[in-house]
């Protein structure tokens, strides 16, 4: 899932807004939970989301079958009875229910699970993470063979064993939507999402939206008909916002704010010591990537394409970055698929060294020397210090979201690249167009991360093959001469990955795509991500997981 750190750029009047909405309102301070996370989401709807903070607020208002325990991140029963029933080949899953209801009192059965996981799939949704779904079998007009076969049982039935199949069904994609307000808002089919954009609509989680003040708060308010209702203390959620560090951290000192999921970069020095500053783990890698079918390599051979990315990810400080911006324990990333993973196979995913990441870098005179080298074998020179190819100036524009940590990170590598003769420009973006232009292959480098959406490798190896929605690397997309051009062996492998019974060989296919994937060059893995926040003393019951996700429905609030 797309990883967004937050970013600079809200005026005070915002903070004060939210200090209004939290304190004003006659309601009893503790029952009144008062949360950053981001700026304004660009979907709530669970199958279109793909970004942690929106996430986060699907898990908030949204059930699922599975979800996370608060003490042990184990995997639990949400709206299913107990863990599923499942056959002696590994294909069909069985899963009972629980009585729940929609958050307007109807009640929510197997059949919404069904409209639901066939929505996600169907062309006109456009969903990003539809490829989720291949591991479930389909019938013969295409839909998924997801059967409720009575009103609280669903039997599902996939295309071979999948040891990660619970986990996917704990995730935001799989949750359930109400299929008469999905239709109502979108008639047509042109606007899937419409049913989502405003406060109000029917959801079934432990909050529901009734406020919504674009570009400003959102307020959650408990949802009576929730399952669990009895056990959920504070009323109200009320979220600021903002992408701007500084003015989130300023309101959570004045105590306008009990949750921060952001703080700014200079102040993480001081903080380090501070029992209300938060250091978790995540599954997930902070990366850069290369449009592969860019107008920088168009002229380009794809050796000289990949000399050239080679050449970048090895002059780039990882350490620096980690020391200097992060500051937070990150580890500097030899590898795509991060530390710590499960294999799927009853064993932690063994992590490949595709280089020394402690030892790239432009003060590392090697890693300068290989880069070169790399360079010049491939045709390219070096002009009174600044690389050319056949004459032409070699420059790289860098994109990313607005954020001062983003923004340092790319500073050190625009340095970085100078070391071999390379001009980095830097732009910044506003979220959603960041992601709607990296989406669209409308850059040519810019900063990326992802976290996880389940433990096993393949969900970071599977964001890449060409139908996937989010490929930003353009693998496999109307390639040029040189992009890679063999991609559909990438595809092919990652479907292998999915079908195969011989867990150990889906192992050895996973280290095969991943060096697969590695060896274009078209993702610059930078460090591991952790997660850091900050929360009030006064407040429990807030509990993490390592795919990002922050839960609020068990949290309480002391008086002070």
């Amino acid at each position: 899932m797309k990883k967004r750190i937050l970013a600079l750029a809200l005026c005070c009047a915002m903070v004060f807004g939210l200090a209004a909405c939290g304190k004003g309102n006659g309601k009893d301070a503790t029952s009144v939970l008062k949360i950053n996370l981001a700026s304004e989401p660009a979907y709530l709807d669970p199958a279109l989301n793909s970004a942690v903070d929106g996430g986060c607020l699907a898990v908030n208002s949204f059930a699922g079958l599975y979800t996370y325990s608060k003490d042990n991140q184990e995997l639990i029963p949400q709206l299913a009875k107990a863990m599923p029933t499942v056959s002696e080949d590994g294909k069909v899953y069985t899963v009972d229910l629980i009585e729940s209801k929609w958050s307007n009192g109807e009640e929510l059965t197997a059949k919404d699970f069904v409209y639901s996981w066939n929505r996600v799939v169907a062309e006109e949704t456009a969903a990003d993470y539809a490829y989720l779904f291949d591991i479930i079998d389909r019938n013969e007009d295409g839909t998924l063979k997801v059967e409720a076969t009575n009103d609280y049982q669903l039997q599902i039935t996939l295309t071979s064993p999948c040891p990660y199949f619970n986990d996917l069904m704990a995730f935001p994609t799989f949750f359930p939507v109400y299929q008469a307000g999905v239709e109502a808002a979108d008639p047509d089919g042109k606007n899937p999402g419409a049913w989502a954009q405003e406060p109000g609509f029917v959801c079934n989680g432990a909050y529901t939206l009734t406020d919504w003040q674009h570009e400003s708060s959102m307020t959650y308010t408990k949802n009576p008909n929730y399952y669990d209702a009895d056990n959920v203390k504070i009323e109200t959620l009320n979220f600021m916002l903002s992408a701007d560090a500084t003015a989130t951290y300023a309101a959570y000192q004045s105590g306008d704010l009990d949750f921060i999921d952001d703080v700014p970069t200079d102040e993480i020095p001081n903080l380090k010591d501070n029992p209300e500053f938060y250091i978790e783990d995540n599954l997930g890698t902070y990366y850069a990537a290369f449009n592969v079918n860019a107008d920088l390599f168009k002229n380009m051979t794809a050796d000289q394409a990949v000399a050239l990315r080679k050449a970048i990810s090895l002059v780039i400080s990882r350490n620096d970055i980690v020391e200097k911006v992060g500051q937070t324990g990150q580890v500097p990333a030899s590898s795509f698929v991060p530390e710590g993973m499960a294999d799927g196979n009853g064993s932690t995913y063994e992590i490949k060294e595709y280089y020394k990441a402690a030892e790239t870098g432009s003060s590392n005179a090697d890693a300068v020397a290989e880069a070169t080298k790399t360079l010049t074998d491939a045709g390219f020179t070096l002009d009174g210090g600044v690389l050319k190819l056949n004459g032409e100036v070699i420059t790289v524009p860098y994109v990313l979201n607005d954020n001062p940590g983003h923004k340092a990170a790319a500073e050190i590598m625009q340095q970085d690249l100078k070391a071999i003769g390379i001009d980095m420009s830097i732009e910044t973006q506003d979220w959603q167009v960041f992601l709607d232009n990296r989406k669209a292959g409308k850059y040519t480098f810019a900063r990326e991360g992802w976290l996880a959406d389940y433990n096993d490798p393949v969900n970071m190896l599977e964001i890449f093959t060409s139908d996937s929605g989010n490929n930003d690397p353009q693998l496999g997309k109307e390639p040029i001469a040189s992009a890679p051009q063999n991609w559909s062996e990438y595809d092919a492998l990652i479907n292998e990955i999915r079908t195969t019974t011989d867990f150990a060989k889906r192992v050895e296919l996973m280290h095969q795509a991943e060096d697969m994937l590695m060896d274009t060059y078209a993702v610059v893995p930078i460090y591991y991500y952790n997660d850091i926040y900050m929360q009030k003393a006064n407040v429990t019951g807030v509990y993490t997981t390592v795919y990002g996700m922050k839960y609020f429905m068990y949290a309480e609030k002391a008086a002070q």
